[in-house]
């Protein structure tokens, strides 16, 4: 039992995910030869099968299912040895690595992030702005410790707390003919040119696929990378958006804006704190996450 090695651990635990030797070759970035003789080893060690071969994959035995607990919890177990040891950075007592879409960032990250730091001085904090779809893959490949994203975007992979929630307004130019409305319905717009932030924002996507539920198309004029440019835009007359409501009140009072309720229940919109496991985040990022989720709830 003492030859058993962490990197044949991970990779039986990825054939138990995927199912066939091949897709936990292509997760691990292993040859399927290098698979394959690795787990009959591994066999042939423990003595006992822990696979059974079918033809369109593999299916653990009853000694596999055994086998598979104990490997998370070893696993589990080096991560949380990695994880406190993180800690001990020189100069640094902590370190919080967060990757954050724009809405949070603008919204609710500036006084949340300042109240932590004030209790929690020693910690450095690593923000990065990205759009959601990146902070799911950047949370589930360990390349940041929490994300916090929109939460329509799917992440089943992840373990998500409730982070804030916002509504989506219509944003015109003061002398638009829909200016003066005080709620709107989505499709009521879709005769209107639109300003939308790029392709791949999760927002963007959102709003492609109400038009398309609606059976309009959603006319894009213009595609930028900022809510304050989607603003400008539209306070110059190019066109109307859909923004969250917490993200504008800045730009009211220097452009001529209207902001309009959206009434469709996607409108009001939730942002969620995604982790692998929060068992096994480092201690400082515990921390954080326990502190966000506490200025949720008294901010509701």
């Amino acid at each position: 039992m003492r030859r058993f090695d962490f990197v044949t651990l991970k990779l039986f635990i990825s054939v138990a995910d995927e199912g066939r030797l091949t897709a936990a070759a292509e997760r691990e970035h292993l040859a399927l030869a290098a698979v394959s003789k690795r787990i009959s080893d591994l066999e042939a060690l423990v003595g006992t099968t822990l696979l059974y071969r079918r033809p369109r994959g593999v299916e653990l035995t009853p000694a596999g299912q055994a086998f598979l607990h104990h490997a998370r919890r070893i696993m589990d177990n080096i991560e949380r040895l990695e994880a406190e040891l993180s800690e001990y950075g020189e100069g640094v007592r902590g370190h919080v690595r967060i990757h954050s879409n724009t809405s949070a960032i603008i919204a609710f990250l500036p006084q949340d992030l300042s109240t932590f730091s004030h209790h929690y001085p020693d910690i450095k904090i690593d923000l990065q702005e990205r759009v959601s779809s990146e902070i799911v893959a950047a949370v589930r490949d360990g390349l940041t410790d929490i994300g916090i994203f929109a939460g329509h975007v799917a992440a089943p992979d992840l373990q998500q707390l409730s982070y804030r929630n916002d509504r989506l307004v219509l944003v015109t130019p003061g002398n638009h003919p829909l200016a003066a409305r005080e709620s709107i319905a989505f499709n009521e717009a879709l005769d209107f040119d639109f300003i939308g932030l790029q392709q791949d924002a999760s927002l963007q996507a959102l709003l492609h696929e109400q038009a398309n539920i609606a059976g309009k198309a959603l006319r894009m004029r213009i595609q930028v990378r900022s809510f304050d440019a989607i603003c400008r835009m539209i306070h110059h007359g190019m066109g109307v958006g859909i923004l969250p409501e917490k993200t504008i009140y800045r730009e009211l009072g220097d452009l001529e804006l209207n902001s309009i309720p959206l009434s469709d229940p996607w409108a009001q919109r939730e942002l969620v704190i995604g982790m692998r496991r929060y068992a096994t985040l480092p201690a400082t990022a515990r921390h954080l996450v326990d502190h966000l989720v506490k200025a949720e709830t008294t901010s509701s």
